[in-house]
């Protein structure tokens, strides 16, 4: 059996979506495979997020990651939006849920650290979910 395709979509796919898609690679791999992408990507990630995740997870999304728009994606299974009272674009799939996560770009560390820890837990919430066939 294929491991669903879960997209984390932002608008610019710079942030929060970028973290998902790395801690969900870390976190969830054995159980969906994670893409990130965005409606207006930006050139980077942005780069508090790439710190803050190397410092937390040794994980370098510098290397390991890059901006895409949805087109780029492939079909994917189950949508998860970032929130942040953002419009994200309705894309087909058998699940969608928004996370409703504040945006930390501008902010102190502190705030980076905490939107990651809740990435985290909802990662492994989501992949808990799939596991035992609550979504999909």
């Amino acid at each position: 059996m294929n491991k669903p395709k879960v997209g984390f979509i932002c608008v610019h796919n710079s942030c929060r979506s970028q973290m998902a898609e790395a801690l969900a690679k870390m976190y969830a791999s054995d159980t969906f495979e994670a893409f990130s992408a965005g409606t207006d990507k930006r050139d980077v990630i942005n780069q508090d997020a790439v710190r803050i995740i190397k410092n937390l997870y040794k994980y370098d999304m510098n290397t390991k990651q890059k901006p895409k728009l949805i087109d780029e994606l492939p079909k994917l299974d189950i949508i998860v939006t970032m929130g942040w009272n953002v419009d994200c674009p309705w894309l087909p799939s058998k699940h969608r849920e928004d996370w409703g996560l504040d945006d930390p770009s501008g902010l102190s560390d502190e705030e980076f650290i905490k939107t990651a820890h809740l990435i985290e837990e909802k990662v492994k919430d989501l992949a808990k979910r799939i596991n035992s066939n609550k979504i999909i």
